[in-house]
Formats: structure tokens, sequence, C-alpha cells
């Protein structure tokens, strides 16, 4: 296993720590020894292929699972010796795979990041601030004109920028995103990670880590990258660092050829 998580300097505030995190379901192992340590202002990726633990080390991150041995520090809070409910509040979740079932606007999607709910509370009001802050980010993503557009009614594409909106909603330190370019055609992944990377560079003290087995799906804005192979790490650090063809081809057992144009990753099969 190659360790190439470096030192970190520069003073800044550690935003999510894993220490030799394990985790156990069932007999089966799901997480071997992770650990990982994200800064205040970086943007990770956790990658590996389908079944690595990805999501189940987002799931630590969030605050939702438990390690069955190790330590997860979340925004300074030691899972085990914190109320998550509390916790859970002051992270930006975003799941493509967002459970609404209701017919809802895109303002009232949003709007339910105040509360932190699926569906807006029965006879909650909003603040004008909350109105406010709602529109700001509805621009922010590109939704303006689509304000008043229905769930069932929105692209995936704009599914995905209207659950980033709602995610920022609290003012996170912190946002998780969990494969949001799930299922979408190539223009509308690329206006959602240009949404992502101006939403980034306009918010510094923004840290974020985003799930995803392609590399294309990967913004330019990603500074650190972590591999997860049998849910043991491979290789983390600078993304310059990890995402190479050595280390992605061992992290998925192919032959993978890596290039990088314009900030931006691809990956082909090597011949």
């Amino acid at each position: 296993m190659t360790d190439r998580n470096p030192a970190h300097g520069g003073g800044a505030d550690i935003v999510l720590n894993a220490d030799k995190v394990d985790l156990v379901r069932e007999g089966r192992t799901l997480l071997d020894q992770v650990t990982l340590t994200v800064l205040t202002g970086e943007h990770w990726a956790l990658l590996g292929p389908n079944g690595a633990g990805k999501s189940t080390l987002l799931g630590i991150l969030g605050a939702y699972t438990h390690p069955t041995r190790g330590a997860a520090e979340v925004l300074g809070h030691r899972l085990g010796r914190v109320d998550v409910h509390a916790l859970r509040k002051l992270i930006g979740q975003v799941n493509p795979r967002h459970p609404l079932e209701s017919a809802r606007t895109v303002r009232e999607i949003v709007l339910t990041g105040a509360t932190g709910t699926i569906e807006l509370v029965p006879r909650w009001t909003p603040t004008e601030d909350e109105l406010r802050r709602a529109d700001e980010l509805i621009e922010l993503m590109g939704l303006t004109p689509r304000t008043g557009a229905r769930w069932p009614n929105l692209s995936q594409g704009e599914r995905g920028r209207a659950l980033i909106a709602r995610a920022l909603m609290p003012e996170p330190r912190l946002l998780l995103l969990d494969e949001p370019a799930t299922g979408l055609d190539v223009a509308a992944r690329e206006r959602l990670l240009s949404a992502i990377d101006e939403l980034r560079e306009g918010r510094p003290d923004l840290t974020s880590v985003l799930v995803t087995h392609h590399l294309e799906e990967l913004p330019s804005s990603t500074s650190h990258a972590l591999l997860l192979r049998d849910g043991a790490v491979l290789a983390s650090g600078p993304a310059g660092e990890v995402l190479t063809t050595e280390l992605v081809s061992a992290c998925f057992d192919h032959p993978i050829e890596i290039a990088r144009h314009n900030g931006r990753w691809a990956a082909t099969a090597r011949r």
C-alpha cells in the first residue's frame, strides 16, 4: 500500500480527521484502517471501483455512520461524543437520490435546506433573509429561470444544482457530494462542474469532498484525492500526485492512461 498523505502545513483548521478507521458489518470489513485529514479550503475527491467503500466513508464523514474501530472527527467533534443530529446541520450534503416525493418548486426545495428536512416543515415561515439567501443560491447555480419549476419537471442536471443550492442554505463549512454527476449527459455534467468550480472560487473557506468513480466528473478545482480499493487507502494527497497512470491503474486493477488538460482529468484504457 502506498501512503501519499503528506504532512499538512500552514496552520489551516482541520475539518475532517479519520484515524485508522475500520467499519465492519455482518463480519465483512467495509473500511480497513482508513486515515484521512482534510483542511479548510481543500477539495477532495474519493475515487475507486464500485464497492471500494467510497460512499461508506462519506457516511462517516457526514456523521451518519460510526466507525467500528478508530477515531473520526468532523468539524472538531469526535463521533461517539457529539449530538450527531446537531452536527449534521453544519454539513451540506448532496445526494442525487434525494427522496423527495412531492412536486415542490426549486425555491421550496432550496428552502428545505434551512430546516434540514426533505419536505417543507408545516406552518414554518421562512424569514426575509432566508428567502433572499435561497434566491441568491438559485442564481449562483444558474437556476433563476427555473425558480418556479417543480421537481418532476426538472432535468437530472437541474435537480443536481438545486440540491447543491439546498445544501448551502445553512452556510456550511463542509460540503459532501455523493456522485453528483450521476445520470447526466455531457452538457449537464459540464454545467454542474462549472457551478461547483465557481462556488469553490467564491467561497475560499468552504471545504468539500466529492465521491465518484469517473475521473471525468472531477471539477478542475479538485485539490486532493484519495484512492480506495477494497476498503483500504491505496494513495492519498495532492491530486496531481495521486491521480497518475500508475496509481489509478492499480486502484482499478486495469491499465488506464491518465491525462490532464485545462485542469480536467481524462482516463482511457492503455493498449
